[in-house]
C-alpha cells in the first residue's frame, strides 16, 4: 500500500481541512454526530478529502459500507449492493453506497439507483470532481444534498506532509528524513493541492533518494512528468481558465492574460481553439475602438494553423498582448444586442417600399424602388425617407462609440 492509502485518516480527529463543513457545529459534524445521515454528493478537487469523508461517515455511522468506482462498475455491481441492502433493512442497518466519480455513469445507470435513494433503501455518496449540476440526472441530484470540498491550503497540506514524516506506524518515520521549509513549499506547491499526490511525491522523495536531508533536485525529479491537474477539455475548469482568460484579455491585463494563456498551452490546450477565441474577442470585446485588432486576430489564426507548436506560442503571447493592450468598446455587440432586440420585438416587418427591389413593371407600379435615388451625385431615399420600417423609424441601434 502506498503512503497516501496508509495516512488516510480513520477519524475526523486526523482530518485536516473542510473546516466549513467537519468544524464544530458545521453540517457533516452534526449528522455524524447525531447519525442522521441523508444521500449527499461531494464535489472537490482530486485530493480533497471526498472518499475519506465518506470513508470516515460511514465508520463512525456504524453502516454498511460499499464503495465502487463509476469508470469499472455499472449495474451488475449495484444489484449486489442493492440485494445486500435488502438484507441490511431486515436488521435495521443502514446501507451506505459510495460511487466514486459518479459524473462517469450514464444517464440510464443513474436512473437505475434513482428507486432506491428515493425509498431509502440506500444511502448514495457520490464523489465528483466535475459539477454534479452539468453531471447528475435532475430527479437523483434533487434527493442529495450537495457538498462543495475546496482545494487544501497550505497549512493544512504541510501539516499531512509533516505527520506522513512523523507516524512510526503508518508513515515514514523509520526513514528518519528531514525536508527543509524551502523544500516543503516546493513539494506542496508542486502537488496542485491535491494531497494524494503530495504524499505520492513525498514517498518517492523519501525512499528512491539516500540523502537524510529532502532535497529540490529529488522533489523535482519526482515531479518532473508533466500533470494536466484539473484542466479537462471537456471539463468545467477548462471553461473556468478560457473565461478567466476572456476577462483578463478585456480587463487590459497583460499578466493575467498571459498566465492563463500559458497556462491552457501548458495543459494540451488546442492553440486554435485559443486562436478562435481571439477572433471573437476582436470584434466582441475591442471591435471599431481598434479596426486593425480583427486583422491581428485572424493574422494570429492563420499563423498558428500553419506554424504549429510549440512555436505557436509565440504568436499566440504576442497577439493575447496585442489584444490585452488594446482598447476596448463593446459598441460591436451591444449593436448587434439591440438590433436583435428590436426583431423579435416587431417581427416580420414590412420593408418599406423605397427599398425594394423592383424588377418587373408591375413593381414599379406598385412603387417598389420609387423615391430611391441612385445617381453620381446622392444614393439612397430622397430626404425625410427612413431605411428602417416604419415601427422603427427613428431606432439608434449602433451609438458610434
Amino acid at each position: 500500500m502506498n503512503l497516501a492509502y496508509r495516512m488516510r485518516p480513520n477519524n475526523l480527529q486526523e482530518f485536516f481541512g473542510q473546516e466549513h463543513l467537519v468544524g464544530k457545529g458545521k453540517i457533516l459534524r452534526q449528522m455524524i454526530e447525531t447519525g442522521n445521515i441523508i444521500s449527499l454528493i461531494f464535489w472537490g478537487p482530486p485530493g480533497s478529502g471526498k472518499t475519506t469523508l465518506a470513508t470516515i461517515i460511514a465508520g463512525q455511522t456504524e453502516s454498511d459500507f460499499h464503495r465502487i468506482s463509476a469508470v469499472e462498475s455499472g449495474k451488475e455491481e449495484l444489484k449486489k449492493v442493492i440485494k445486500k441492502a435488502e438484507l441490511n433493512k431486515t436488521y435495521n442497518r443502514k446501507t451506505i453506497l459510495f460511487i466514486d466519480e459518479i459524473h462517469r455513469w450514464n444517464k440510464a445507470q443513474q436512473d437505475a439507483l434513482l428507486p432506491y435513494v428515493e425509498n431509502s433503501l440506500i444511502t448514495l455518496f457520490g464523489a465528483t470532481t466535475e459539477n454534479p449540476s452539468f453531471e447528475v440526472i435532475s430527479p437523483l441530484l434533487s434527493r442529495c444534498r450537495v457538498f462543495v470540498l475546496k482545494g487544501l491550503e497550505y497549512g493544512e497540506l504541510e501539516k499531512i506532509l509533516n505527520n506522513a514524516l512523523r507516524d512510526k506506524e503508518r508513515g515514514l518515520y523509520k526513514f528518519n528524513k528531514t525536508i527543509d521549509k524551502k523544500e516543503r513549499e516546493l513539494l506542496i506547491r508542486l502537488s496542485g493541492g491535491d494531497a494524494r499526490i503530495m504524499l505520492n511525491g513525498l514517498e518517492m522523495a523519501v525512499v528512491s533518494y539516500r540523502d537524510k536531508k529532502i532535497t529540490g533536485e529529488a522533489i523535482m525529479e519526482v515531479f518532473q512528468t508533466k500533470s494536466a491537474g484539473l484542466y479537462d477539455k471537456k471539463a468545467e475548469e477548462h471553461y473556468n481558465i478560457i473565461s478567466a482568460y476572456i476577462k483578463s484579455m478585456r480587463g487590459s491585463d497583460a499578466d493575467g492574460s498571459l498566465y492563463y494563456l500559458v497556462r491552457m498551452l501548458e495543459n494540451g490546450e488546442d492553440p486554435k481553439f485559443i486562436a478562435r477565441r481571439m477572433i471573437i474577442f476582436a470584434s466582441e470585446d475591442i471591435g471599431l475602438a481598434d479596426r486593425g485588432a480583427l486583422i491581428q486576430a485572424n493574422s494570429a489564426f492563420e499563423a498558428v494553423s500553419k506554424v504549429g507548436m510549440p512555436e505557436a506560442q509565440l504568436i499566440l503571447a504576442h497577439i493575447t498582448l496585442y489584444l490585452a493592450k488594446a482598447p476596448k468598446s463593446r459598441a460591436v455587440a451591444n449593436a448587434l444586442g439591440k438590433t436583435r432586440k428590436a426583431l423579435y420585438d416587431f417581427p416580420n416587418e414590412n420593408v418599406p417600399l423605397h427599398l425594394r427591389n423592383a424588377p418587373t413593371r408591375l413593381m414599379k407600379n406598385l412603387g417598389y424602388g420609387k423615391d430611391y435615388i441612385w445617381s453620381d451625385d446622392y444614393v439612397g431615399p430622397v430626404k425625410d425617407k427612413s431605411f428602417l420600417p416604419d415601427k422603427l423609424k427613428g431606432r439608434k441601434f449602433f451609438d458610434g462609440k
